[in-house]
């Protein structure tokens, strides 16, 4: 196997198993079992379980935008797009094994202690922001309106990853649209 495909063997169980159980209680041991890569090899690839996160948080971000940004799409309409978006974050909520949301269960573990990891989840988070403020200005909409669109999703993420329910999704779309009715 070549070294992409080795290093995204070692991508896909950390995601598992960060995801799954938490950064820190998954050692490099744990990394390497799941994923058969050996130890030397995953170290040769991530020098530290701080890079092993970051490069699975990075990934992911990746994965999780073009994702939105797919069910989004669909929608002609500007208006219709951002209430999407709350549709979209209730079938994540809703997805077996949902455990919350990846950026701020890390920076909840790591955030004040890794550089690299806070790095990339704000970079995670200023995306997500700004694609709301894309869709925000394609509505022809005040820009004020993004940051609290932004602050309705970022709520209902971390509702959604407590309670284990679908449903601050479906609440955080009915505020978006009657925020979008006054406008």
């Amino acid at each position: 196997m070549d070294s992409a495909g080795i290093r995204d063997r070692a991508l896909d169980a950390a995601e598992e198993l960060f995801y799954g159980r938490g950064v820190q209680s998954v050692g490099m041991d744990d990394v390497r079992s799941a994923s058969g890569v050996s130890l030397k090899r995953l170290y040769q690839l991530f020098p530290s379980k701080e890079q092993l996160v970051e490069a699975y948080l990075e990934r992911r971000d990746g994965r999780w935008r073009g994702r939105l940004a797919e069910y989004v799409e669909q929608y002609g309409e500007p208006r219709e797009r951002i209430l999407a978006v709350f549709d979209w974050l209730g079938r994540w909520f809703g997805e077996p094994g949902f455990r919350g949301c990846a950026w701020i269960n890390a920076y909840g573990e790591l955030g004040a202690t890794s550089a690299r990891v806070a790095g990339q989840v704000r970079a995670h988070k200023r995306a997500f922001r700004d694609y709301l403020a894309s869709l925000v200005d394609a509505a022809g909409l005040p820009g004020a309106l993004a940051g609290q669109l932004f602050l309705l999703a970022e709520g209902a993420m971390v509702t959604a990853g407590v309670t284990r329910s679908a449903e601050p999704a479906a609440e955080a779309r009915e505020a978006a649209r009657l925020l979008l009715r006054t406008l």
